[in-house]
């Protein structure tokens, strides 16, 4: 019996093993095309975008992609998490350089379907970020800021406006160091 379920443990690791080998690279670039697809939602056209850079800010690290037109800096594409209701929201937010968010792309989620989930499809909410300006406040209306939520995604809403927050401040601290 222990020879059959060691036997049988072999062959289902080689099998998962041999998928995982199979799919990694496909997987990658397709995560790679999300990532490059989402940059250009959330940046204004034209001028240069550099390669992934890594900063930290209230010991949490974020990659980010600066868009620079001559020598000076005009908007930061900033790769942000939190933690929604349903796990990690991950999110690309293009911040321009006096902090206006200029939009914001959902890269992945587990929020609840149909509720949480609605973080990229409801228009009202997505369309509320675009030109989003630094002088309102980045807390959802229930506690006192300029968001409006999800009906019924409290918690989600508050992850996603906490995701752009932690965008739009490590942008004005690399902003300030500049």
């Amino acid at each position: 019996m222990v020879l059959c379920l060691t036997a049988v443990c072999l062959i289902c690791a080689a099998i998962l093993g041999g998928v995982y080998a199979l799919t990694y690279n496909p997987i990658q670039a397709a995560n790679q095309k999300a990532l490059e697809s989402s940059i250009k939602v959330v940046l204004p056209q034209g001028g240069e975008l550099s390669d992934a850079l890594e900063a930290q800010s209230e010991g949490v690290s974020y990659q980010y992609y600066t868009l620079t037109e001559g020598d000076e800096v005009t908007a930061y594409a900033v790769k942000s998490t939190t933690i929604g209701f349903g796990g990690p929201l991950t999110l690309m937010v293009g911040v321009l350089a006096d902090g206006t968010v200029y939009n914001t792309s959902v890269l992945s989620h587990s929020e609840t379907p149909g509720l949480g989930a609605k973080c990229t499809t409801d228009e009202k909410f997505t369309s509320q970020w675009k030109g989003f300006s630094p002088d309102k406040s980045l807390k959802v209306t229930k506690d006192g800021g300029d968001v409006d939520a999800i009906t019924a995604s409290t918690i989600t809403s508050r992850a996603y406006t906490l995701a752009v927050s932690n965008a739009v401040a490590l942008v004005k601290s690399l902003a300030s160091n500049e």
